[in-house]
């Protein structure tokens, strides 16, 4: 049984990354339906949070049914992230967890995310101090590195661990390589190795598909796999991965039915969240991969993408289903044109 603390989250978790303006509560709920272990929230701003903006402390939403869950902090100000620990704890997460890992330059710019792994020793102090300023379980998600000249991360793992963090999540590119390449899941797997590790460690990184999370589990040993653009607009990643985890065998895909209702449960309770402006907004990222794979899908995808009103949108998805089968294959191409021109 793999715990984080006190909190029990099976033989072998799957974790849903915390994304910026992805991993929020309606499409948390919609992973957590599909299988997902463990939600992090989007990372939030600890300058943010003490001043009180709005849009941080929005983030500090939960939904009962998304639970456990971990509400995920950034900053470099000792004394702003232990006021940050502070408000987080009055959320009553089940985690909080430190995010030195997003490699987007205006966080970097500031030390913290990534920014930190440019100073190992800071990070470690850090850490220590907001183990320090909360009675939560501290978890950290970070990378191999800075680049490919300092990857400490085994190091690192430890020194994390010997000032008091519950589990480490590793993405497995460095800070240089942002998101391109591939994940190098091998130093994971050499934390896992080391003796004087003791908390769960998760990997991140290029996994797809349950034939990918087996090969992770295997090769490196991992306690659980964090899962993050493979769940845009496709939250069955979870079930199809324990499915295959559990019995070697692929499930079937979603229908169109499933689909259809999930991209309209998403973009209900995105709109309900965020208000209909912004939350028919950042439904758009999603919708490509809701229908991924469909033939001549494009144009109904543009009118889901370009639509500003949400009567229009739920009919469009309403047609969806309509116009093709449970397979996802085109039933009628003169009606999708004829409904939804270029």
């Amino acid at each position: 049984m793999v715990k984080i603390g006190d909190i029990e989250l099976g033989e072998f978790p799957l974790l849903l990354a915390p994304m910026e303006d992805v991993s929020d509560p309606p499409f948390r709920v919609l992973c957590k339906q599909q299988g997902a272990d463990m939600m992090y929230t989007e990372f939030i701003s600890s300058e943010g949070l003490i001043r009180d903006a709005k849009k941080s402390v929005q983030k500090l939403d939960i939904y009962p049914e998304e639970r456990p869950i971990g509400i995920q902090i950034f900053g470099a100000n000792l004394d702003s992230m232990r006021r940050t620990a502070e408000i987080v704890e009055e959320a009553k997460p089940e985690v909080l967890d430190i995010n030195y890992g997003c490699p987007v330059k205006k966080v970097v710019c500031k030390m913290a995310g990534a920014g930190i792994l440019q100073d190992i020793d800071r990070m470690v102090k850090l850490t220590d101090h907001i183990v320090k300023s909360t009675n939560l379980p501290v978890t950290v998600k970070t990378r191999l590195g800075w680049d490919d000249d300092t990857k400490y991360i085994v190091e690192v793992a430890e020194r994390l661990q010997d000032v008091g963090i519950k589990a480490i999540s590793i993405h497995g590119r460095t800070r240089k390589q942002m998101y391109k390449g591939q994940a190098d899941w091998t130093l994971i797997g050499k934390i896992k190795e080391n003796p004087r590790m003791h908390i769960p460690v998760f990997g991140n990184g290029d996994v797809n598909s349950g034939e990918k999370a087996l090969e992770m589990k295997n090769r490196y040993g991992v306690d659980g796999i964090m899962i993050g653009r493979a769940s845009i607009g496709y939250p069955w990643i979870f079930r199809e991965v324990k499915h295959f985890l559990k019995t070697g065998e692929k499930l079937a895909l979603p229908t169109t039915t499933e689909r259809v209702a999930a991209a309209k449960q998403h973009l209900e309770h995105s709109i309900e969240w965020k208000g209909q402006v912004l939350g028919i907004l950042e439904m758009r990222r999603h919708y490509t991969n809701y229908f991924k794979g469909y033939r001549n899908i494009k144009p109904i995808r543009a009118k889901l993408v370009t639509s500003h009103e949400p009567e229009e949108l739920f009919s469009i998805l309403d047609a969806v289903t309509e116009i093709y089968s449970e397979e996802g294959h085109l039933l009628d191409e003169a009606r999708i044109h004829a409904s939804y021109p270029m």
